[in-house]
């Protein structure tokens, strides 16, 4: 069973995954998380696909962090983690490690001693970009990637490569997995497919289905079942 809470960290999500039959794919989200599982923390990069998490006994526990943040926490280029699920040893220095994993093993729940973790990263850290924040912000409200930049104030680019750094790759990709997202939202609360397309931003349905079997795999009703 998956659940999840909003974090003491502005924008993240604290969740907390247990086996309980089929496991619904993690769809791309413009977002990083930091993992517990197994007595291991790891980093889970930004998707660009579904990802379909092993079939297991085991239960996870993550911090989701806002999109574009989670580089400057971690000190490693989004891009470098794109479609990717690694060790934070293979990140950051052994000794670090292991002291965070012992004090995540001590806690009484991993999923708070993660927010604690992120908590304190994010204090140490410069603040975040603003210009990424108000690119999430455009893009997610369905502008045009071109009237975006212009409006920021930046080269296209110079938008592109902040882009790959922060959320792993450019802003069109990102805008495509913020408007699969909407069109997720509005599908789970029961909005006729037709009108999903229009208020998401596609041109169609068969744009949004196109898409939603693009980056997630499988067709908006199926995976609506399978998340359901």
């Amino acid at each position: 069973m998956y659940a999840e809470r909003a974090s003491r960290l502005t924008g993240a999500v604290v969740w907390t995954n247990t086996p309980s039959g089929t496991a619904a794919p993690v769809l791309p989200d413009g977002c990083m998380d930091l993992l517990w599982n197994e007595g291991r923390l790891m980093v889970a990069g930004p998707d660009t696909r579904a990802y379909v998490m092993e079939d297991g006994p085991s239960s996870w526990a993550g911090v989701r962090f806002h999109p574009g943040t989670a580089p400057a926490l971690l000190g490693v280029p989004a891009h470098e983690l794109r479609d990717r699920r690694v060790a934070l040893a293979d990140l950051w220095p052994s000794r670090e490690v292991r002291r965070l994993t012992a004090r995540v093993a001590a806690a009484a729940g991993p999923a708070s001693a993660l927010e604690e973790v992120a908590l304190e990263w994010a204090a140490a850290a410069e603040p975040p970009d603003p210009l990424l924040r108000r690119l999430v912000t455009a893009l997610d409200a369905g502008r045009p990637v071109a009237a975006t930049a212009d409006e920021l104030g930046v080269g296209a680019r110079q938008l592109h490569r902040r882009s790959l750094a922060a959320f792993g790759y450019g802003p069109k990709t990102l805008a495509r997995v913020l408007r699969l997202q909407r069109a997720l939202a509005l599908a789970r609360a029961g909005v006729p497919f037709a009108r999903v397309a229009a208020r998401s931003g596609f041109a169609d349905q068969a744009h949004l289905a196109r898409d939603v079997r693009e980056l997630a795999g499988m067709p908006l009703g199926a995976l609506l079942a399978r998340s359901g």
